[in-house]
Order: structure tokens, then sequence, then C-alpha cells
């Protein structure tokens, strides 16, 4: 008995029984393949942080994810990785460079030996004040040293605030400079660091943050040097009880991704991420001058001694430093053009 052939009845049924056959008919393939491509712009970035909870940058960078949310419909998240739960900053840097890590907020000391534009902002009494740092990382200064991460791997987006630096530590407080000659004083892992350390007659000690507590808990270091919200925050006050108000630096903190993250983006959606992290700063700014407030009542609650000096006497010592590290005239015009800065 001769059949009959059915047209399409072969692609009707093919159709309803095995749906994963790309190239079955116009429907079909639209209703496969567009729930893909929409699973495929779901984007999930991972950002670290070695803050705690509560933590200005800790709660910008969440705020960030927030309006990235918000603007892509819930398309883009960023997952806040903070506490150093991937490590510290120098390791966290590392595996941001080869896209491990999405996103990172890292002091800028820790990117001197990688990106030498950064050297600039960490030189000691470089700013005047915290308005004028903020006109220069908003600034094109700011722009030409984000830009400089590129070849490194990484992508510049934002400054955060860190704050006045100022020494603290466990036996002799610092009330001049001579003070400092031979204290074993915790720094960044950074050469200028060490160095400024040096001129300032200390013994310089790098280690990374996580280390620091016990460190001067067991006399490892005598003393360190951070900002108010840091050095509450990391409970470093409780066992280091004099806090000597050099305010030597207002080295800010930078904010990066991964250039493989980068470049997996859409241009729009680059555009996204850039703007959500300018966006970001401000809430920083002001979550920042908040904590620094309540950071500095508690550890003045908690017994510390707060010792104030003539800070002409510290920054005369750092010539030296100058002199070793704005070597080349590309240096220089860029610390003339911070220094010209109203």
């Amino acid at each position: 008995m001769k059949q009959t052939r059915m047209p399409g009845l072969s692609r009707r049924l093919t159709c309803m029984l095995v749906p994963c056959l790309f190239a079955i008919g116009t429907m079909a393939t639209t209703a496969i393949v567009e729930p893909s491509k929409a699973q495929a712009q779901e984007i999930s970035l991972r950002s670290a942080d070695i803050h705690p909870d509560g933590y200005p940058t800790v709660e910008a960078v969440k705020y960030m994810g927030q309006l990235l949310n918000e603007r892509s419909k819930g398309r883009i998240k960023v997952q806040v990785m903070n506490n150093a739960v991937l490590g510290q900053e120098k390791d966290t840097i590392e595996q941001t460079r080869f896209g491990v890590i999405d996103m990172n907020r890292v002091n800028a000391a820790a990117f001197n030996n990688l990106v030498p534009q950064t050297t600039v902002l960490g030189l000691p009494f470089l700013f005047r004040s915290t308005d004028h740092m903020h006109k220069v990382v908003d600034g094109p200064i700011g722009d030409e040293i984000l830009a400089a991460f590129e070849p490194h791997g990484l992508v510049g987006l934002a400054y955060y605030d860190s704050g006045a630096r100022s020494f603290y530590t466990t036996k002799k407080p610092i009330e001049k400079l001579a003070d400092l000659k031979g204290v074993k004083i915790r720094v960044q892992q950074s050469d200028l660091w060490i160095a400024m350390m040096q001129a300032f007659g200390a013994n310089p000690t790098p280690m990374p943050m996580g280390e620091v507590y016990s460190s001067l808990e067991t006399g490892v270091v005598d003393g360190a040097e951070n900002n108010w919200p840091s050095y509450e925050s990391a409970r470093h006050y409780e066992v280091a009880k004099n806090y000597t108000l050099t305010e030597h630096s207002l080295n800010p903190e930078i904010l990066v991704m991964a250039k493989t993250s980068w470049d997996k983006l859409s241009p729009d959606d680059q555009k996204l991420v850039r703007q959500a992290a300018k966006d970001s700063v401000v809430k920083m700014r002001e979550l920042w001058s908040a904590r620094e407030k309540a950071s500095e009542e508690k550890v003045r609650a908690g017994g510390v001694k707060v010792i104030k000096v003539d800070k002409q006497e510290f920054a005369a010592a750092m010539t030296p430093v100058y002199a070793r590290f704005v070597t080349d005239q590309k240096m220089k015009d860029t610390l003339k053009r911070i220094q010209d800065v109203k």
C-alpha cells in the first residue's frame, strides 16, 4: 500500500518532539535562541575588598551594584567579596589582572610597582587638603592615571577616598620626628612607602594589612600608619594606643576592573559600568566623611592618646623621597600640575 506523504507533518512533529534542533522553522528557532540570548546577556561581576561590611569602600561598590542592577533592568549584578575572602591586596591585584576577579578596590600604593604613574599620588604631603585631592583625581590628571592601567590588564574606573594617614604606636608615642628613629613601622608593600619611612628615620616593615594586628600585638612591629576608619575597623587601636596626627598622605583608593572582563562587555554596558562607578564616588565620599568622624570618636573613647605635632618638621624630611621618585620630566610635569591645581 502506497503511503501518502503529508507535507510539513514531519517538521511539525520534530518541532514538538525535538525542540533542541535549531534549524527547524522560524518560530522554533526564535523560541529556542531568544532565551539563550537573554541568558547570555546576564552578567555577574565579583568585586574584591579587604575591608569589613559597613566600610565606606565596601558600601560604595555595593551601591554601584545597585545602580547597575537598576539601570540594566537586572542584567548586571555585582557581588562584593569583602573581608579579604579573596586574599590580601597584592594577591587580588594579580587575580584581577588575569580575570579571576572582575573588579577590585585597592589603595593606590599597592599599584605603584605595577603602574608607575600612581606613584605621584602617594608622595608625602602632596595634597594640601581633601578638597585639593578631589580636584586632582576628578580632573584630567586623574583620568590620565586611570588610563595608564590598561597596558597592565586593568581598567581604571574611579577614585575613592582613603583619608589622611597618620602614625600609631604600641609603646613609645611619636611626638616629634626624632621619635621615629629606629621604630619598626608596618608599611604598604611599595618602594615609595619604604623610602618614605626611611626618610622619617623609621625601620619600614612591609606586610599585608591582615597581618598588622597580630604583629602589633606580638611586637613584630612597633607601630603602623593609616586613616581613622582603618585604625578603628581593623581594631588596631586596641593594641596601639598612641595616634600621632602627622597626616602625611592623602593617597586615594582606586577601583579597577579586569581588562578581560571589561572586553566582554558591550559598548553600552561599558558605559553603564563607568557611569555607575562615577556615581558611586559621590556616595562613597558621603559615607567616608561620616565614618571618619564616627571612627575618631570611637577610638578616642577607647582611651587612645591623640598627639598633635609640627607637620612642617615631618614634611621637610621628605626631600630625598621626592628626589628619588620624581626623576623623569613627565613625573616632574605631573607633580607641578598637581601643585598648581587650585
